[in-house]
């Protein structure tokens, strides 16, 4: 029986080095988000998107980002987002109102409100436990700088925009 690395074209096909970090990092993408989103579920109830949401609200000076903004920096879609924000808006967690919109069409912005600040200071300290847990702790200070490093140099590739580190973080948008 052939498999799809028997083919003959002109495909550089991965070596086991190459095929072992591709599956430890394909792994790590599956099992990571589920295992942070468990704990914030568990002691929360929260998902990470919705976690997130907060977070990036808690983290601008007047609690308030467009949705636009908060999509990116979530990576999510703007419905997904519209989902999430009536929902957390229904628990009284933010407010959703429309915000001026410069060209056509029309926008939403969240802005946090003293529940939804209160919510996510109470969920910060076992969502930071449980990535001490998981991600810092195991790795001594030279290996967090080789993750830096790594990820840094991966999301150059995925993202050369770089939303956090460089200059297009939503975090800091208008």
């Amino acid at each position: 029986m052939a498999t799809v690395s028997d083919t003959t074209d002109e495909t550089r096909w991965l070596d086991g080095d190459e095929r072992a970090a591709w599956l430890g990092v394909f792994e790590l993408i599956l099992k990571l988000p589920a295992a942070i989103e468990a704990q914030l579920q568990r002691d929360s109830d929260l998902s990470l998107y919705e976690y997130m949401v907060l977070v990036a609200l808690s983290e601008r000076p007047d609690r308030t980002m467009r949705h636009s903004a908060l999509a990116r920096f979530t990576n999510g879609s703007l419905s997904r987002l519209s989902h999430v924000s009536k929902r957390l808006a229904q628990q009284g967690f933010l407010v959703r109102e429309a915000a001026p919109v410069e060209g056509r069409g029309r926008s939403t912005k969240a802005t946090l409100t003293d529940a939804g600040f209160a919510k996510v200071v109470a969920a910060a300290p076992g969502h930071v436990a449980n990535v001490r847990n998981l991600i810092i702790d195991p790795l001594s200070r030279s290996e967090l700088a080789d993750v830096v490093s790594l990820t840094d140099r991966i999301l150059d590739q995925v993202d050369p925009r770089g939303r956090f580190t460089k200059g297009d973080n939503p975090l800091t948008e208008k």
